[in-house]
């Protein structure tokens, strides 16, 4: 599904060249469950932004089902970003002044979709929180939240999900039940990337690869 082929990223700071990325080969195939694992400056944010259509490389290829994404343009990279990706971050990054429900039919007002609210609902029930769609996110815990966040990801049914950091503002328990989200995700088929520095959140994934530097340091199968 993903094909990375001598991806850089190069970024002048005055007159010096920072390499976020120095050369990185990777494969991820459909259905993969993958940490990125690294310390900060080791470029795993540069590649996750790249990854998911959020910024082009400096060199190199990137294959995403079979398109070569550092070759499309703005208009397509947008559309690619809404049709085929979904993202969760740390700070879920939702509007204050909607309802859950809201929140998660977002991604699906650009694309005029007649069916927003029930695509939305549903998703809402994919992650636990059928009694929690009229909440506001002042009303929710951290945990809620991020269900929020993921249903919101989960909604345009992506190819894949990218997810930054995804316990970093929860305690070790609710970040524990978030993994096993994304673990079931997982068994349903669902292609997953979780970008993190956190050796115990990478341990729940099958797949670590370890950056330093900008280059792959270490890629591992448990």
């Amino acid at each position: 599904m993903i094909r990375c082929v001598g991806l850089k990223k190069h970024y002048l700071m005055g007159d010096q060249t920072v390499r976020a990325l120095d050369g990185i080969d990777v494969d991820i195939a459909e259905n993969e469950l993958v940490a990125i694992l690294g310390a900060s400056g080791s470029g795993k944010s540069t590649l996750m932004n790249v990854l998911g259509c959020l910024d082009r490389p400096t060199e190199g290829e990137y294959w995403l089902d079979g398109d070569n994404v550092a070759c499309l343009n703005d208009d397509q990279l947008a559309e690619c970003r809404n049709r085929r990706i979904g993202f969760v971050f740390q700070d879920f990054n939702l509007l204050s002044l909607r309802t859950a429900l809201e929140n998660v039919e977002v991604p699906l007002f650009y694309s005029g979709d007649q069916q927003s609210e029930r695509k939305a609902r549903a998703s809402l029930q994919r992650v636990g929180l059928s009694d929690r769609m009229q909440h506001f996110p002042n009303q929710l815990s951290g945990g809620q939240s991020q269900r929020v966040a993921i249903a919101r990801a989960l909604v345009t049914e992506p190819a894949i999900i990218l997810a930054d950091e995804p316990t970093g503002n929860l305690d070790s328990v609710t970040g524990g039940e978030i993994m096993d989200l994304f673990l079931g995700l997982h068994k349903q088929g669902m292609t997953l990337i979780i970008v993190t520095h956190d050796q115990e959140v990478a341990d729940y994934c099958p797949r670590q690869i370890r950056l330093r530097d900008g280059l792959v340091l270490e890629d591992r199968r448990s």
